[in-house]
């Protein structure tokens, strides 16, 4: 999506050195490339760098944060770009590289041939969805579909991780695989947009009367932007066509956030929190963590830490 990202004087001069505003945005990019990486060194994507860069700049207060507003970033994109270019991508550890223009950035399941598995690979194994798949994940972005599995955050959560362009439309062999593991669900991941909140729908109308399979939207939604307090930009106004294909359970006021032409992107959020949250919904819900008391007291409620009875 065309973003219109303020607002920051330009990066370079008219002679192509490096402005002030840009040399002074240097030290700002290692900053939020060090955050972006924590914990555990992880990887992130250019624009997920551009928004801890903005977060680094507008830190604000404890008692700001707390209020519930989608702020406009305080650094134009097109600045943050040239100083990453004067400084080199390549200095940046952790930065992931760009995604081709015109790709998917993952590779789709191929159908019939065995010539791809869907994570990038390919494989010449005939039955790799001859199992049930009870769930997969579908990112709008295909950046931050790569930034999950360059996290391995596939493999974690056992979840194949597709974009909405190599997943459109569902291969035969994947969909089948989702009707056999029975209750399994596609999660979708998308930007809290028109278009990206319309993909849950399509995902589901691609998918046709497949029984037991369920399509669930994992965000972003306005009210989660504004909780977050994520950085929003502004582009043309949807028109008259906003409401075709948007969830019913969207507000009054999300609607009319949206129709004045508000989006704001996944890449937004924090990588750490982005990759727990997508491990927390894909996962579903935990065995209670395991502890020296717990397993005391069940030990004893089996019998092997009570007294004989005679």
């Amino acid at each position: 999506m065309t973003s219109q990202l303020h607002h920051s004087p330009g990066a370079t001069r008219p002679d192509g050195r490096p402005s002030p505003g840009a040399r002074l945005l240097g030290p700002a990019i290692a900053r939020a490339a060090a955050r972006a990486a924590a914990p555990g060194g992880l990887r992130f994507t250019e624009r997920q760098l551009y928004y801890a860069t903005c977060r680094v700049l507008s830190p604000g207060s404890a008692l700001l944060r707390r209020l519930p507003r989608t702020p406009a970033p305080p650094l134009r994109l097109t600045a943050f770009t040239r100083a990453l270019d004067a400084r080199g991508r390549h200095t940046v550890e952790g930065l992931l590289p760009p995604v081709p223009p015109g790709t998917g950035g993952v590779y789709p399941v191929h159908d019939g041939d065995g010539k791809g598995d869907g994570d990038g690979h390919g494989t010449s194994e005939p039955d790799v969805y001859a199992y049930g798949l009870p769930r997969l994940l579908v990112c709008q972005d295909p950046s931050i579909a790569r930034m999950l599995l360059a996290n391995h955050v596939h493999l974690e959560a056992a979840c194949p991780v597709l974009t909405a362009v190599d997943a459109l439309p569902l291969a035969p062999r994947l969909t089948a695989a989702l009707e056999r593991a029975g209750g399994a669900t596609v999660h979708v991941l998308h930007d809290a947009s028109p278009s990206g909140l319309a993909l849950p729908a399509r995902i589901r109308a691609a998918l046709g009367p497949v029984p037991g399979v369920r399509v669930s939207s994992m965000g972003l939604v306005p009210r989660h932007v504004a909780a977050l307090r994520l950085p929003s930009g502004r582009g043309p106004v949807p028109g008259p066509v906003l409401g075709t294909g948007l969830p019913p359970g969207l507000l009054p006021a999300e609607a009319r956030w949206l129709a004045r032409g508000r989006f704001a992107e996944v890449a937004a959020v924090p990588p750490a929190r982005l990759v727990r949250t997508v491990l927390r919904v894909t996962r579903g819900s935990r065995p209670p963590r395991a502890s020296l008391r717990s397993d005391l007291r069940g030990l004893r409620d089996t019998g092997f830490l009570t007294w004989p009875s005679a």
